[in-house]
C-alpha cells in the first residue's frame, strides 16, 4: 500500500509513477491518491493526452468509471504554466506523451511540485512503451499494479490485443484488451481458439 510522504515544508518536489498493464488499476489509484491531495487542502491539476477520448475529452476515468476533471493537452510544456499555488499534478495514460515529458516533469519537481504520473509500462507487443522507462528512472516512488489474468486468474502483467493491427497506439478497452499473465501471454493466439 502507498502512504503519501509528507509534503509540507518540502524544499523540492518528486516523481511517483504508478504502471502496469490494462485494467490494473492505474487511473483508480492515479485518482485516489489525488483526491486525497484535495482532501488535504492542496491545489491539483489534472492532465491527460488530448488523444485519448475514450470515456470524454475533459476527464481522467477509471475503468470503475470514478472520475476528475482533466486538462487535455498535445504538448508537456503545457505543464511549465501551471500556476504557482499548485502543489499537486497528475498525468494519466503517460505513456501517450512525447519524450519531453520527462524533461517537464522533471521541472516540476525541481520546482516543489509533487507529479503523480499513472501509465502502462509495456505496449501490446510485451516492449517498453513511450516515455514510461525514462519516468521510471527518474521517479523517487514507483508502484507497480497488476490486472488478474482473464485466463488463468493469475496476476496480469501483459496487455493483449485480441485484434490484428500492428499500430502500437490503438484505443480500445475490453473490446480490443485484454490483461494476461506473462504465460497466458506468451501462448498468444492458441487461448483465443478455445
Amino acid at each position: 500500500m502507498f502512504l503519501e510522504p509528507h509534503f509540507s515544508g518540502q524544499r523540492s518536489g518528486w516523481l511517483e509513477v504508478i504502471c502496469g498493464s490494462m485494467f490494473s488499476g492505474k487511473t483508480e489509484e492515479l485518482i485516489r491518491r489525488l483526491k486525497r491531495a484535495r482532501i488535504a487542502g492542496q491545489q491539483v491539476e489534472i492532465f491527460k493526452p488530448r488523444m485519448d477520448t475514450r470515456y470524454g475529452e475533459g476527464q481522467v476515468v477509471s475503468h470503475d468509471s470514478n472520475s476528475l476533471l482533466a486538462t487535455p493537452i498535445t504538448d508537456t510544456r503545457r505543464l511549465l504554466d501551471i500556476p504557482d499555488t499548485t502543489t499537486v499534478v497528475g498525468l494519466d495514460e503517460a505513456q501517450f506523451f512525447e519524450p519531453a515529458v520527462v524533461r517537464h516533469v522533471q521541472e516540476l519537481a525541481r520546482r516543489g511540485k509533487r507529479v503523480v504520473i499513472a501509465g502502462l509500462d509495456m505496449d501490446f507487443r510485451g516492449e517498453p512503451f513511450g516515455p514510461i522507462c525514462q519516468l521510471l528512472a527518474v521517479a523517487e516512488y514507483i508502484t507497480k499494479v497488476h490486472a488478474i489474468c482473464s485466463h488463468c486468474g493469475n496476476l496480469a502483467t501483459h496487455s493483449y490485443r485480441l485484434v490484428q493491427n500492428q499500430e502500437t497506439v490503438v484505443l480500445g478497452e475490453k473490446d480490443l484488451y485484454e490483461a494476461r499473465c506473462r504465460r497466458c501471454y506468451a501462448m498468444g493466439n492458441i487461448l483465443d481458439l478455445k
